[in-house]
């Protein structure tokens, strides 16, 4: 790997970290439901892209899985979120 390709995996992912720990306080401290749950996507979705770097950095197709799977309940488990703050229920 060349070294420009290795630093700029470790800004990404600092710069993710960041993101996360900037997400995780409005996920904690949002004033509505609605910034709670565009919180959750937003974390789905930054902890997806960690782990697509992490399978660049240590060149491992089980990390592309396993963001693959993030992706997949992550949309899923937002959209049950938005269905339940529209109707107040999951299931009909």
């Amino acid at each position: 790997m060349s070294p420009l390709l290795s630093n700029a995996i470790v800004l990404s992912l600092f710069l993710f970290s960041l993101a996360l720990v900037l997400t995780l306080l409005r996920l904690f401290k949002g004033p509505s439901a609605q910034d709670r749950v565009l919180a959750l996507d937003y974390l789905y979705i930054v902890a997806m892209l960690m782990m697509l770097v992490l399978g660049i950095r240590y060149a491992s197709d089980t990390y592309f899985e396993a963001a693959l799977l993030i992706a997949l309940f992550g949309f899923v488990g937002s959209f049950a979120l938005a269905k339940f703050l529209l109707r107040g229920e999951v299931i009909e």
